[in-house]
């Protein structure tokens, strides 16, 4: 079953501890107006394994403008599309190939997961404009019982702070689509937007649309050139036209065929960030690009959006986002 009780915390970061022993978590304590909350990120997975993590320290998605404009505290979000809820693979928030492993405690200075994390969030810590925004699940409050990590009372706070979705059979109850964990720092001054992401080793990045199970067994190829297993990437989303001068709008989207073979495209599909779908058809030989007219119901909206390209088996291929800012020249092509 999805998490319980989804959404982000938005707040001021005035302390953290580094993850150690048996279950190490990185661990955050954010304020609120009134209230006192710990953010437990995982730095190593139960079984032992490295987390894979990408840090964005220029992070630009459409969610932003409506994160941004959340008054501090926690926020029940939606799981669906459209909103502000996170979904690794069908919001495009980051690609799969962005990922890395790093264990939590290597010695020497900046190498490893810990030092990642703190390094960012010391940083929030010493802005007094930073916020910070943890999307996870809820827990607590936890009546008459103090914080076991900063002390503070009522226990209160946010955690499953990474993918949630994809996982091994002994976890895949926790699975769902839209509820993944992240964390987004912003520094309003500088407009500037920091994104950490988080997943398990052990986790699939090709997940059920519905259940957000995993999808079959994934092996990583050891050229790390996609193929029919793993088809992230083989072909390329490159430019969009969002924002045309004609009337009616002609909008576009420009793919790119990055693989040796050509491409027979019929049963993929192009979505919008409303999930709304326009089949392909033709084939794309190697290396070719193709100049592909946005046909309804597909939209794309000047206020920002997803366009993601699926494969004849639905599995996501590529994805990207676009904002506001970047639709607001009419005639420009937005180039990824």
């Amino acid at each position: 079953m999805p998490l319980k009780k989804y959404g982000v915390l938005a707040g001021r970061p005035v302390d953290r501890r580094i993850g150690n022993g048996k279950n190490p978590h990185y661990q955050i304590r954010i304020v609120d107006d009134d209230t006192d909350y710990r953010i437990a990120v995982n730095v190593q997975s139960s079984d032992q394994s490295s987390v894979e993590y990408v840090v964005n320290e220029h992070f630009d998605h459409s969610i932003l403008t409506a994160l941004a404009a959340l008054p501090f505290g926690w926020h029940d979000v939606d799981s669906k599309a459209g909103g502000v809820a996170i979904d690794f693979i069908r919001a495009n928030v980051v690609k799969r190939e962005e990922f890395v492993a790093l264990p939590f405690n290597i010695p020497g200075p900046d190498n490893d997961l810990n030092e990642k994390v703190d390094a960012q969030v010391q940083r929030a810590m010493g802005d007094e404009d930073a916020v910070l925004y943890a999307f996870g699940e809820r827990w607590g409050p936890e009546k008459n019982k103090k914080d076991k990590i900063f002390g503070f009372e009522p226990g209160n706070g946010v955690h499953d702070i990474h993918m949630n979705q994809g996982n091994d059979p002994g976890h895949a109850n926790d699975d769902g689509v839209w509820q993944d964990g992240a964390v987004l720092i912003h520094y309003p001054v500088v407009n500037q937007w920091v994104a950490i992401f988080l997943r398990f080793q052990s986790q699939a990045w090709h997940t059920d649309d519905k259940t957000g199970h995993r999808l079959g067994e994934e092996i990583d190829q050891p050229t790390g050139q996609p193929t029919t297993e793993n088809p992230d990437g083989i072909v390329r989303i490159v430019a969009a036209l969002v924002n045309s001068q004609q009337d009616p709008e002609i909008e576009t989207v420009t793919i790119v065929n990055s693989s040796p073979g050509p491409i027979d495209l019929a049963g993929w599909n192009l979505t919008d960030k409303n999930k709304k779908r326009m089949p392909l058809t033709g084939n794309l030989d190697a290396g070719a690009s193709m100049l592909i007219t946005i046909k309804k119901p597909m939209e794309l909206s000047n206020q920002g959006g997803i366009i993601t390209l699926l494969n004849d088996d639905d599995l996501k291929v590529d994805g990207v986002s676009y904002t506001k800012k970047q639709a607001s020249n009419p005639g420009w092509t937005i180039v990824f």
